[in-house]
């Protein structure tokens, strides 16, 4: 890429985590691209600054508008924090109109959330923003660079599918 700063080269596979043998060119090609996502995602989250809301209460939100109805419990594991810390974004979510509660008709003490219209709304414009954050520094890649961006987004689509194929084997 054009004036691009190269990434830091892995040296060496991540300490005290066990794992299966790789390559030095496998982990390599890992570390670049986990240090490139986060970095990519901490640029685009910017354009969440609209919204007036924080990441982790952004990032509940797109679980409800994708996966809900859904319970606390499931919410909490899917964004991998304990329920109590989940309990406070949710009612902070509902106290803006973003989110809906509803019992369980079987079970009183279980509660399901929906997004609400507003909510749904406000996500998608946030997606909306950062996806066309991200298709105008695309625009200014060469085009053999984009074409190039092009081949490897089908090379990184296979990528994710077998690393959610491995979480689920866990």
């Amino acid at each position: 890429m054009a004036n691009a700063k190269p990434a830091r080269k892995a040296t060496h596979l991540p300490t005290g985590v066990e794992h299966e043998h790789v390559s030095a060119a496998a982990s390599e090609s890992a570390n670049r691209l986990h240090s490139l996502a986060i970095h990519m995602l901490r640029q685009l989250r910017r354009e969440d600054d609209v919204s007036g809301l924080s990441a982790p209460r952004l990032s509940a939100l797109s679980v409800i508008v994708f996966a809900g109805p859904i319970n606390l419990t499931a919410l909490a594991a899917a964004e991998q924090v304990r329920a109590p810390t989940m309990s406070r974004l949710v009612r902070a979510l509902e106290a803006e109109g973003l989110v809906r509660r509803k019992g369980d008709a079987l079970d009183g003490r279980v509660a399901y959330f929906r997004a609400t219209p507003k909510g749904t709304r406000l996500l998608h414009a946030g997606r909306d923003r950062r996806v066309a954050a991200l298709a105008r520094a695309v625009d200014t890649l060469p085009v053999v660079e984009r074409r190039a961006l092009q081949k490897a987004l089908g090379v990184l689509e296979v990528l994710v599918s077998s690393l959610a194929r491995r979480q689920r084997k866990r």
